[in-house]
């Protein structure tokens, strides 16, 4: 016979029942760890929607021993620090026990900071190491190509990584081949197979762009990711690389040295190859746009094509009119020589009068000037002088007397007059006073 909430049998063996079991040792927590003060690592840190916190707690050394922990939304509004993966804290609260699940678990009622864990400290030196070096800067990332035909994933077989991938790509480009590249994503062991495995599709050379991808999980999960080997293989690999690691909140120093970083496996995928709905959508566009552009052509050649019809329908008008041209040009040579004598008849009509008329402008013009010239030869006429009254006095052999001095009492001169000359003897000479 069964006993349910710890009721005894008839053999007086005591029976318990599961919720009465899990609530009896709930009770012995709760009375024996009313209230305690735990330090530890923080690790797998989420936050539920309804504000909710929950993570686990682990010894910063190492130690192999994790404690489940929730943090109630009116507890975490308290914090005066965003709590993160590898986080040393100090929780105060009370251990208690997960009914539906019988899980051991501690409720937090504070947190505050007790420095940086151990795995935490080593990624932020080696972030700020690697990227003196220059490994994160954004000039060394890449274009990744346009249109992949072959892609690549380094991640585990076994992982559902690779499942998401895969479903992502069958889906948003299916023409896209996809090869594979096998290798652990976690332990010991996968830092040196990862970097294997990018060598290995480097030497190959046989995708246009490599997924380097795992799921989700707390920062010990990740660890591979940020080993600097394959920081190092990453940073310099030949071919694109596209880190999805984790969850959206996840972040690896590969997601930092690769070409692009994915929030998840499946953003990978997705920002690795463009949609082929997508370039379904804009090929149709591009046909379209061709075929209106041809349609648009083929009428424009149409109408071309029957006005030219239209002039070479009715081929009597084109000779008629090319009869009716032919006609006024026979019609205007003929008329041609008339027309020019006629021309030349009438210049040389305008032209004939045109010598006489310069003739007797010429002569005019001399007679006048002729005629100047004789007025002036007449008023330099020493005749005309003479006939005024005026005598001309010579020495008798021609050469003129034109003053007193050549003269003397007793001389003989000849005055020359306007109708004669006379011999004459000087009887007395008069100087003019000087004056």
């Amino acid at each position: 016979m069964r006993v349910i909430d710890g009721r005894e049998t008839a053999s007086n063996r005591r029976v318990w029942g599961v919720a009465g079991l899990v609530e009896a040792i709930s009770q012995s927590l709760a009375e024996r760890f009313s209230v305690v003060v735990v330090g530890g690592e923080i690790s797998g840190f989420t936050r539920a929607a309804s504000g909710h916190c929950y993570f686990g707690v682990k010894d910063a050394d190492g130690q192999a021993a994790s404690l489940r922990c929730a943090m109630f939304r009116r507890a975490a509004a308290m914090l005066d620090f965003t709590p993160a993966d590898g986080a040393l804290v100090e929780l105060r609260g009370r251990v208690a026990v997960y009914e539906p699940r019988g899980e051991l678990q501690f409720v937090v009622e504070a947190m505050r900071r007790a420095g940086a864990g151990t795995l935490y400290e080593q990624f932020l030196r080696l972030r700020e190491r690697l990227a003196a070096e220059g490994l994160f800067d954004a000039d060394r990332k890449r274009a990744l190509p346009a249109m992949p035909q072959r892609i690549g994933v380094v991640t585990s077989t076994a992982g559902a990584a690779l499942h998401d991938v895969l479903t992502a790509l069958a889906r948003r480009a299916p023409q896209v081949e996809v090869v594979v590249y096998p290798s652990p994503v976690q332990g010991g062991e996968a830092p040196p197979a990862l970097v294997n495995a990018l060598r290995i599709a480097n030497a190959r050379a046989e995708v246009d762009v490599l997924l380097l991808v795992r799921g989700g999980g707390s920062l010990e999960d990740l660890w591979a990711f940020n080993d600097e080997r394959v920081v190092r293989a990453v940073a310099t690999s030949a071919v694109p690389v596209i880190c999805g690691v984790g969850h959206e909140t996840d972040i690896t120093l590969s997601d930092l040295a690769a070409d692009l970083r994915a929030p998840t496996p499946t953003a990978a995928a997705e920002l690795a190859a463009p949609s082929r709905d997508g370039l379904l959508q804009q090929l149709a566009t591009l046909e379209r746009g061709l075929t209106l552009r041809l349609d648009h052509r083929l009428q424009t050649l149409g109408q071309r094509l029957d006005r030219i019809a239209l002039r070479l329908a009715r081929p009597s008008d084109a000779l008629a009119r090319q009869r009716r041209l032919l006609d006024l040009l026979a019609q205007r040579a003929a008329a041609a020589p008339g027309r020019r004598v006629e021309l030349q008849r009438q210049r040389l009509a305008h032209l004939a009068p045109r010598p006489a008329r310069a003739l007797a402008e010429t002569l005019r013009r001399q007679t006048t000037r002729l005629d100047a010239l004789q007025a002036r030869l007449q008023a330099l006429d020493p005749q005309h002088v003479l006939a005024r009254g005026y005598a001309w006095l010579d020495d008798g052999q021609g050469g003129a007397i034109t003053s007193v001095q050549a003269l003397q009492a007793s001389t003989e001169v000849r005055a020359v007059l306007a109708d004669g000359s006379a011999d004459m003897q000087v009887l007395r000479v008069r100087p003019l006073p000087a004056g």
